[in-house]
């Protein structure tokens, strides 16, 4: 019998049987004239292809106890298995030119895809299940069918969908043994050594072909197109040993690993802006200063903690393969990272031709804009906002006086309230030299020795002028009338004793306003942030004087404050057509004569921040542990008595080292995890601690 005969019979043939039937003796001296690809290989019509219908769902691991469950994974995984044995079919149909040795190589695996299809039939008639009992799709051939080469044949089957195998088979052979399956653990376990050898395969013919100056990593990523990409050859968990042993090399292994791309959702896309204020209120005359900008370079990888997987993060570095591996094998997913072009997205970018879910900058400034427009146009939800209403309807949310109306209204509401500060202490805007003068005097005239004079668009804890002196000096004279000039206002208010900075995180939707809850806060005594502390329950950890403080009188007032904060603020964000997320920042104070008192709005941020942030982090946690994330800067580190933030970054592993569960998916239980790269990192470094224990802050 001609090859060719056979392969015709298992790609067009409606019979199970004969499709499945191992060939007699064959020879390949008539290989015959090409053929397209048809639409889809014949098939028996329970097994054809289910066109707009949702394929039987995928089973989880704890739902296996039961034959019904397993039959449905079975099913799932003999359709793959005819679905390699039709397409190997296909290929010695529309390659009769390739090496013979191919040829051949493609024959004795087909044989093995034969064996398997077999294999599986008779576990699922074991079980109860009749092969097209489900719906199947035919994924598989719709992106391998219309290949140009066998090189694509051996990229798109063999490295892609079959290395993924090397996943699904070893994992759910040990799943099916823990269960006391051992016939099923049996099946998939030939199926994955046999796996092995075919990913081995592929890999030779792969390398006897690619473009020799490229490594097998760059020839491989650079082979497969939309909707294929890396992240289809993998699974979870992640199965080092069997790459190794089908002969893929280290650096192949390693890129994989941390590769990751949407597999057809439409990713949002996000990057880290941190000084949108600055953009705001200065435009384009703005320019990060030395250490700004070390901040902004050390940190940019931060938004992939408030990532989906498979969004992507725009850097201007790629991040470094080992730190990845470490964040992967934390428990972190790990988003597709999209390097910039001198801070531009590539002319030859693949974003710019995909769909777009969502654009999710850390703020949305003027900067964020400019970055983010080409993408626009493939937004497939809400667009965002667009030059016409920026100046007029959105930049307003991000002043400083915005905080300071909200609250100047949330005190005239509620002004026998004796634990919330008093009205005067709201802050003043001014618009002119004169009028600063005069609030700071005024201040100063009813006791308060010390005063602050913030930016209208500065960055919280900095961008400030303090007034400790009783009369002010002539450099602050000169940074009033400057920054009156340059931003138009600044906000004059007293400096207060504080007891303990918090903040409450809102995410403005197009529903309305959500609460997402409180974090605890450190600042220096600049008021400059570097430490988020998120507990279970608020007030776990607080001196007792202080949870007394907010406990006493009406149950849960401080969550109800936060909900009357929310009123106020939904109508005016609904307004400017915000969505997006808002930190408010608060704080405790004592007053001169001893008392605590709140200040429930210090700022308000129209963007994300790094308590947001760490609440996202918390949900990728153990439930029940507590978490504090700091920010160590340069300057830090002699009072913390280091030399280096690297050597700060291994005192703290040291210190806290990492500790996981597996099940149901990896999750930190405790330890510290640096957030950036501290290999990297020559300004400042994010440091993640995770503890079962409350740690008091004070």
């Amino acid at each position: 019998m001609q090859l060719r005969d056979f392969a015709e019979r298992v790609l067009f043939s409606r019979s199970l049987d004969e499709k499945l039937t191992p060939p007699p003796e064959l020879n390949d001296a008539e290989p015959g004239s090409v053929i397209a690809a048809p639409r889809e290989p014949g098939r028996p019509k329970s097994l054809e292809f289910q066109q707009g219908r949702s394929q039987t769902g995928f089973p989880r691991p704890h739902e296996l106890e039961t034959d019904e469950a397993r039959g449905r994974l079975l099913h799932f995984f003999a359709n793959h298995e005819l679905l390699a044995t039709e397409l190997m079919a296909l290929v010695l149909l529309k390659f009769p030119d390739a090496p013979r040795a191919f040829r051949k190589g493609i024959l004795r695996t087909l044989k093995e895809e034969q064996i398997h299809t077999r294999m599986y039939l008779r576990r699922l008639r074991q079980l109860g299940v009749e092969f097209g009992q489900y719906p199947v799709n035919g994924y598989f051939w719709n992106v391998i069918c219309d290949m140009p080469t066998p090189m694509d044949y051996v990229s798109r089957l063999s490295l892609t969908f079959e290395q993924a195998n090397l996943d699904y088979s070893r994992h759910f052979a040990r799943l099916f043994k823990r269960l006391g399956d051992l016939q099923t653990e049996k099946l998939l376990d030939k199926i994955y050594h046999d796996e092995i050898g075919h990913v081995g395969y592929g890999l030779k013919w792969f390398r006897k072909w690619k473009d020799p100056g490229l490594s097998d990593w760059d020839a491989f990523k650079n082979q497969l197109h939309f909707p294929l990409s890396p992240s289809r050859a993998k699974a979870e968990p992640f199965n080092l040993e069997g790459r190794h042993s089908a002969g893929l090399d280290d650096e192949f292994v390693r890129q994989l690993f941390v590769y990751s791309k949407s597999k057809g959702r439409a990713p949002a896309v996000t990057f880290f802006n941190p000084f949108a204020e600055s953009f705001m209120g200065r435009g384009k005359s703005f320019s990060p200063n030395k250490q700004q900008a070390a901040l902004a370079r050390d940190l940019e990888t931060l938004p992939q903690f408030l990532c989906r997987k498979d969004d992507v993060v725009l850097v201007n570095q790629r991040p470094r393969i080992e730190y990845l591996a470490e964040l992967k094998e934390a428990g972190f997913d790990l988003p597709q990272f999209e390097v910039l072009s001198r801070g531009r997205l590539a002319k030859d970018s693949e974003l710019r031709h995909r769909k777009i879910g969502m654009l999710r900058p850390w703020a949305w400034s003027p900067d964020s804009i400019e970055l983010l427009q080409p993408l626009v146009k493939n937004l497939t939800s809400q667009p965002m906002p667009m030059a016409g209403s920026w100046d007029t309807q959105i930049k307003p949310l991000f002043a400083k006086s915005f905080g300071t109306e909200v609250l100047r209204e949330l005190l005239t509401k509620t002004p026998d309230d004796s634990w919330l500060c008093p009205p005067s202490l709201a802050g003043i805007r001014v618009t002119d030299y004169e009028s600063a003068l005069g609030t700071i005097q005024r201040f100063r005239a009813e006791g308060h020795a010390r005063i602050v004079a913030k930016l209208e668009y500065g960055v919280a804890g900095s961008n400030m002028l303090r007034l400790w002196e009783p009369i002010t000096t002539e450099p602050q004279n000169t940074w009033l009338r400057r920054n009156v000039e340059l931003e138009g206002a600044v906000i004059i208010e007293p400096w207060l004793e504080r007891v303990l900075d918090f903040s409450h995180q809102y995410e403005m939707t197009v529903t309305g306003l959500q609460s997402h809850g409180f974090l605890k806060m450190e600042n220096d005594a600049r008021g400059q942030f570097h430490t988020s502390v998120y507990t279970p329950k608020f007030t776990q950890g607080l001196p007792q004087e202080t949870a007394r403080f907010l406990h006493a009188g009406v149950p849960d007032k401080l969550k109800q404050l936060y909900a009357e904060i929310g009123s106020l603020l939904e109508p005016r964000l609904a307004r400017a057509g915000f969505t997006g997320p808002l930190g408010v920042d608060a704080f405790i104070y004592r007053t001169t004569s001893g008392e605590l008192r709140l200040k429930p709005i210090v700022e308000i941020n129209a963007r994300f921040t790094m308590g947001r942030l760490l609440l996202e982090l918390m949900r990728t946690i153990s439930r029940g542990s507590c978490g504090k994330m700091e920010i160590v800067s340069k300057a830090m580190l002699k009072h913390k008595g280091f030399d280096s933030l690297l050597d700060y970054a291994g005192h703290m592993k040291r210190k806290f080292p990492l500790r996981t569960v597996d099940h149901p998916k990896r999750r930190i239980v405790s330890g510290a995890v640096c957030l950036n790269d501290p290999i990297r990192a020559t300004g400042c470094l994010a440091v993640l601690v995770i503890s079962a224990v409350t740690r008091r802050v004070t």
